[in-house]
């Protein structure tokens, strides 16, 4: 029997949610494509050598500046194309330019129409950290990752089990990279301090309607230990709603289509990036 929530949370909803698809997509295809430990090993020892992510987050957070992760995605399942024809090399430069702590990049074909190759394309072109964003169900996942060139692994409390959340954590750290992990509410950060999360996201979208919460963030901070690195996603359209989640407590956001869709992207992270002095004003 597998603990924590089921993995299929149109059981809970009532009704198959985005998540669901994504994940009984990413699932069959682990299966079809099975590779030997062995193999998966020697793909991710051949990786890049590993930039801190969070180590960078930390950084620029004891500044007292927001760390702005910036976010290279071409196209949403909820609204469709963002910039489907980006040059993520342009846009990583753009990014850094503006002073992005880090980088995150969308790597799932089917929904997101993302690739490894944008990863690849982004990191290449800065000095920045970069987040493989995408849907992690498996070790082979996690190796994959490093293989790309990845520094840190999103890990989604909804879409794991807790012994799947505590094995795959663990392998991420153990091949040098940092874990995103994301939760949604005070259940799933349970979860996530409970396999040794010290860094956590608080996604302010919905997972069964892709509608954005912008109190869920505020409601979930208020529960998250001193010496966790807090990281709201979602729904952050400016400097004023991200001013609000720092003076929640948050020392970074992570910010994809109101970057992608800005006719100026460093100015656009330069202003989120100092947001907070705004509520020393």
């Amino acid at each position: 029997m597998r603990d924590g929530p089921p993995t299929n949370l149109g059981e809970v909803a009532g009704a198959p949610t985005y998540l669901d698809r994504i994940l009984l997509a990413h699932r069959a295809a682990g299966a079809a494509e099975a590779r030997a430990p062995e193999e998966l090993v020697a793909a991710s020892a051949a990786g890049p050598p590993v930039r801190g992510f969070a180590a960078r987050l930390g950084a620029v957070a004891a500044t007292g500046e927001l760390a702005v992760i910036a976010e290279v995605k071409r196209h949403s399942p909820s609204k469709g194309d963002i910039d489907a024809g980006l040059d993520p090399a342009v846009v990583a430069a753009d990014y850094e330019r503006g002073g992005a702590a880090c980088l995150s990049v969308l790597t799932d074909r089917e929904f997101f129409h993302g690739s490894p190759e944008d990863l690849a394309g982004a990191r290449g072109a800065t000095r920045l950290p970069v987040l493989r964003k995408d849907f992690t169900v498996s070790a082979a996942d996690v190796h994959d990752a490093r293989a790309m060139g990845a520094d840190a692994v999103l890990l989604i409390v909804a879409a794991l089990d807790d012994a799947e959340l505590a094995e795959l954590h663990a392998l991420v750290l153990t091949l040098g990279m940092d874990a995103l992990v994301e939760v949604h509410d005070e259940a799933e950060l349970a979860r996530a301090l409970a396999v040794g999360a010290s860094l956590v996201g608080v996604n302010q979208r919905d997972l069964v309607t892709f509608a954005v919460d912008t109190e869920r963030a505020e409601r979930v901070a208020a529960a998250i230990p001193s010496g966790v690195i807090a990281v709201a996603e979602s729904g952050i359209d400016g400097p004023e709603s991200a001013a609000r989640l720092a003076g929640a407590g948050y020392h970074a956001v992570l910010v994809g289509e109101t970057l992608v869709r800005s006719p100026d992207r460093a100015t656009a992270v330069a202003a989120l990036r100092r947001a907070p002095a705004g509520l020393r004003s």
